[in-house]
């Protein structure tokens, strides 16, 4: 059962360069469930790709209850890869459309990530930093050699291996890690981790303020450092004046 101590926190902006806001978020508290998706595809495509996956997820997860598992997230995963498919099918204005989903199960002392794109997760713990989703995309898979900055720059950092609505089944990472007092969990799009280096993300994490501030502070550097993308923040932590049990 996800505790009831846990805080929670989200937040997008559409940046300073793109004219529609094509990532999408959710938070359901109850469930310990949060879910970021990043649209591909271009006009609405890409918009309405993000917004029909996290919806998917989140009404297909919900009757669960506390029972939710990895298990039923992931088909859910899968039954919004193939609505997006079939959509675009019907509608040639949506043919190409595609969206990233990290979505988080917050349960006890555990957070389990699955993710498809390069939407990531973070966990802050004490002075760890770690990245707990690996990028399907091809600087990830190819560019092993390349500094963080040669793979802000490279011109393949846009191009992802998975998708949902790309491919005919959606093939999901899922990952554990232990979740604690004091840690801070974040889900984000590439247009925070693309832009803002690892080590200002932590620095900005590690602050003693609330998720809200937090948040802010994460999109404003993405836009101080340009916005060339939408950036999408998600934050839990435990509640300040709780204790894991």
């Amino acid at each position: 059962m996800p505790p009831a101590m846990i805080d929670y926190w989200g937040q997008t902006h559409v940046g300073h360069i793109r004219q529609n806001n094509e990532d999408a978020f959710e938070i359901v508290p109850e469930l310990g469930l949060l879910v970021v998706a990043d649209g591909m595809g271009g006009a609405a495509a890409g918009e309405r790709a993000s917004g029909l996956a996290v919806s998917t997820i989140v009404s297909e997860t919900r009757a669960a209850g506390t029972a939710l598992s990895t298990g039923m997230i992931d088909q859910a995963i899968e039954l919004a890869n193939q609505s997006i498919r079939q959509e675009a099918e019907c509608d040639p204005s949506l043919q190409g459309m595609g969206t990233t989903v990290t979505a988080a199960l917050v349960q006890g002392e555990t957070a389990s990530i699955l993710n498809i794109g390069d939407s990531r997760a973070y966990l802050l713990s004490g002075e760890h930093f770690v990245r707990l989703t690996r990028d399907h995309s091809w600087v990830e898979e190819h560019g092993r050699d390349l500094t963080a900055e040669q793979i802000r720059a490279h011109p393949y950092r846009h191009v992802l291996t998975r998708a949902l609505g790309v491919d005919r089944i959606a093939l999901t990472d899922t990952s554990q890690a232990p979740f604690a007092a004091g840690d801070i969990l974040l889900l984000c799009s590439d247009g925070l981790h693309g832009v803002v280096p690892d080590e200002t993300i932590k620095r900005l994490l590690a602050r003693g303020s609330s998720l809200q501030e937090r948040a802010s502070a994460l999109i404003d550097a993405a836009l101080d450092n340009g916005g060339p993308d939408n950036v999408t923040v998600v934050l839990a932590a435990y509640a300040e004046n709780a204790e894991a049990s």
